[in-house]
């Protein structure tokens, strides 16, 4: 991440670019594809101009790439399609423009083997009678633009101990945010259900919620906040880092923890089937967080509020377990929409959310940013087949 040559660049003026924006475009609009690249971690985009306005993502063409140098495709055969998914207002452009995000085909029009969200949503449709809830916690850290110097941390050295930093206030304490701020706006414009965001235990870490969502939208909703927050922070000059584990040492990691229900865990009774959930998570977990991606194992330690990677548990209000299910579960059953009583339960994972309304779901502590493409939703999605 390192990026040392950066303070030999220009700096370009933000007031001549706001001069060429501000121009008309006429019946024109520019629609920005996004996909997730050969790494499965790294988000590529590019922009076509369109005239045909629409809300539907199978309305707009199927576009292409060069496959070979994004690691998607060999430099012999290296055209890869872009099949748009969803469509969310552009924040950036504003007006009629939109950002698409899209999966990978091969020509033939199957998937290219990084493209996880294809078999995300076939297992999705499967579960649909269930009406699967995810809710997703996403935590990063800033940096300076030297990609070395957390925003906020003296240059080769160390702030005060963690402790003031969460949910903080005061130059300080709280670092960096304009970028949480502008993020969620950004997020609010385009249409993603943000529920709120707050600053985390590690100086310069902040933590945005994406949901409730329901089924493959969380991940269409998570990928683009990522997009829509690497762009913000490229406008700021700052670099965003999801790794889990950015900081060695007695630092918090980064996590991205997911909330889960189903519609049967909302309802009265609901308690028992998360009880029974969890257990049978409890009896996969090695497989489970083998596909949750690189670097858990130097977050996931048992210490600094995580469950160590090697062993499943799970409790309420627990936040050292690796699912942590709400007090307000245990003591009344699951509450649900508009503060509904019926069964509640909370996931902390790979992916988190809590939300705007009182629901149901667990707290799994699974992992962190490093889930590639939708894999942790198909895993879910998978499991609730199994039932």
């Amino acid at each position: 991440m390192s990026n040392t040559l950066f303070s030999m660049h220009t700096q370009l003026s933000e007031e001549v670019f706001a001069r060429f924006m501000a121009l008309p475009q006429g019946e024109a609009y520019q629609a920005e594809y996004i996909w997730i690249g050969g790494t499965g971690q790294d988000l590529r985009c590019k922009t076509r101009t369109l005239y045909k306005k629409t809300n539907n993502p199978d309305d707009l063409p199927v576009w292409n790439f060069d496959g070979s140098s994004t690691g998607q495709a060999p430099g012999d055969d290296s055209e890869v399609l872009l099949k748009p998914q969803a469509i969310f207002p552009d924040p950036f452009r504003g007006g009629d423009n939109i950002l698409v995000m899209c999966d990978c085909y091969k020509p033939d029009m199957t998937p290219i083997k990084g493209n996880t969200r294809l078999r995300c949503a076939e297992a999705m449709k499967k579960v649909e009678s269930l009406v699967p809830w995810f809710g997703i916690e996403q935590e990063y850290t800033l940096f300076e633009a030297d990609g070395v110097t957390p925003f906020g941390w003296p240059k080769g050295g160390f702030p005060g101990a963690q402790g003031p930093y969460y949910c903080s206030v005061g130059t300080e304490n709280a670092f960096g945010r304009h970028i949480a701020e502008a993020h969620y706006r950004a997020c609010l414009f385009a249409k993603i259900n943000i529920s709120g965001i707050n600053g985390e235990v590690l100086p310069g870490q902040w933590e945005y919620q994406v949901g409730p969502s329901v089924g493959i939208e969380s991940g269409d909703q998570m990928w683009v906040s990522r997009y829509i927050l690497q762009r913000v922070c490229e406008a700021f000059g700052v670099i965003v880092s999801l790794d889990p584990k950015p900081i060695p040492g007695d630092w918090n990691g980064s996590g991205c923890h997911t909330n889960f229900s189903t519609e049967p865990m909302r309802k009265p009774g609901g308690f028992t089937i998360i009880i029974d959930a969890l257990e049978k998570l409890r009896a996969r977990h090695a497989e489970h967080i083998a596909a949750y991606g690189e670097g858990n194992e130097r977050r996931l330690t048992g210490k600094h509020e995580t469950a160590s990677m090697d062993s499943f548990s799970y409790g309420v209000a627990n936040r050292g377990a690796s699912c942590r299910i709400p007090r307000a579960a245990e003591k009344d059953g699951v509450r649900g929409e508009r503060g509904k009583r019926i069964g509640q339960v909370w996931q902390r994972g790979p992916e988190r959310f809590p939300g705007r309304t009182k629901r149901a779901w667990w707290s799994c502590q699974s992992g962190a940013w490093r889930v590639k493409g939708w894999r942790g939703a198909t895993r879910l999605a998978s499991f609730l087949m199994k039932w």
